[in-house]
């Protein structure tokens, strides 16, 4: 059958034969270049295969098992992470590791090898993952785990999902007293107040991350909230995140995120924290996945969608590269909606394609504007890669090969281990280019 596929960021692959898991290995297959295709999250290319056709993933969404004693739970690639929460949280646990969406697939998980506001807690995903079956089209069917002399394991995680197709994994959950948050917000004025925090929310909580205000200037330049959290210890249950409060039901012809509407959003939620600390108890999709609240929010970019730019620097020097990066977007003209920054730990992946490493990681997204927002991209790869930082491959859509490769110098061994039916639109762009 044929379907229009598109990435999170609005990249759109206008017709894509989609083939379902079981024809993987057989010769009902269409020829040519393969690639999994799970919920469409990652904002760029990475998940779409324009020259061939798309594996959908998501047919195969079953939970197989769940040790309510150990924590232990083994599910089909296409589950959702919404739906894993669902099954576990009235049992005591909860996912290891959350990104930002709980529409998320499994696959797409350990694909990318998300991580979450507890990286200097839990590492990544794939710091938690046992066990996989993948399927190869030059070796059948394979179970793999860490430490296996192919290196197949170490290189699906974090390997964008080139690796062969996922059709299931064993993860490792967390115990918690809870899935309710105790949420604790600090307003600070300016950008060097969170790096004076950062470290300490850090030690002392589970989850840390902050929001940053990218148009503030002068003495309240990088002002913001750090937003810290653990679970409470006893807290209604939630059998499942709430429904979006508002979905957005068409694209507009102009982004309103840009201009005084942002200048405006950015003030008011500046000022929604009170002076200080304050603390409040929220439900954990509140907490998590605040942008699932609002039912496709990435239309609100508009119809040429969005870029998204996420790097990750070296801890010494970091206050300085983050000041460069948001007065590089301060001087284009360009705001951002929704600016992050949050600390990395020491917690080594598993996966030598994994983006996170310690240090900060800064994220930053735009309406795409043509040219001027491609050049201005340019130059924060320019700014990360001199810190001695790396660029985000599962959020791009237009970094350079040489970006790339200067990111991630162990790329060549993926493309050794890659199954050599699979392929991708980001993996054609940088590594092959």
């Amino acid at each position: 059958m044929t379907k229009h596929v598109q990435s999170w960021g609005g990249l759109k692959v206008e017709a894509n034969e989609l083939v379902q898991p079981d024809a993987y290995l057989t010769e009902e297959r269409t020829a040519g270049s393969l690639l999994p295709y799970g919920n469409g999250r990652s904002y760029g290319d990475s998940c779409l295969n324009a020259a061939g056709a798309a594996v959908a993933t998501r047919s195969s969404g079953r939970i197989l098992s769940f040790d309510k004693t150990t924590g232990l739970l083994e599910a089909e690639a296409g589950v959702l992470l919404s739906d894993i929460i669902a099954a576990v949280a009235p049992h005591g646990w909860f996912p290891a590791v959350l990104p930002g969406t709980q529409f998320v697939t499994l696959g797409g998980a350990i694909a990318n090898d998300i991580h979450g506001k507890n990286h200097h807690r839990k590492g990544t995903f794939g710091c938690h993952v046992e066990e996989i079956r993948l399927d190869r089209t030059d070796k059948g069917c394979l179970t793999i785990r860490s430490g296996d002399e192919s290196g197949f394991f170490e290189a699906t995680i974090g390997g964008l999902g080139l690796t062969g197709l996922i059709r299931s994994a064993t993860i490792r959950l967390m115990r918690v007293t809870s899935p309710s948050i105790r949420q604790e917000t600090t307003r600070f004025d300016c950008l060097e107040d969170y790096f004076d925090l950062a470290e300490a929310a850090d030690e002392k909580h589970e989850y840390a991350v902050a929001w940053i205000d990218s148009l503030s200037r002068g003495k309240r330049f990088g002002r913001g909230h750090l937003i810290a959290g653990d679970h409470t210890a006893s807290g209604e249950y939630q059998e499942k995140a709430s429904e979006p409060r508002l979905i957005i039901p068409f694209t507009p012809p102009i982004t309103p995120l840009q201009g005084p509407f942002l200048s405006l959003f950015n003030e008011t939620y500046f000022r929604s924290a009170p002076a200080g600390c304050s603390m409040q108890d929220v439900a954990f999709d509140k907490f998590f996945f605040p942008l699932d609240r609002i039912g496709r929010w990435n239309r609100l970019y508009g119809p040429r969608g969005l870029h998204q730019h996420q790097s990750v620097i070296p801890e010494k020097g970091g206050f300085a590269t983050v000041t460069s990066l948001l007065e590089c977007t301060q001087a284009s003209r360009h705001g951002s909606f929704l600016t992050v920054l949050k600390r990395f730990g020491q917690i080594k992946s598993p996966g030598f394609m994994s983006f996170p490493r310690p240090g900060y990681t800064l994220t930053l997204d735009f309406p795409d504007k043509g040219e001027p927002t491609l050049a201005l991209l340019q130059q924060l790869d320019e700014i990360t890669l001199t810190a001695g930082g790396a660029v985000n491959p599962y959020k791009d859509r237009r970094m350079s090969a040489f970006t790339f490769k200067a990111s991630f110098p162990h790329w060549q061994r993926l493309e050794e281990l890659r199954d050599p039916v699979l392929m991708s639109d980001f993996w054609r762009r940088t590594a092959l280019s």
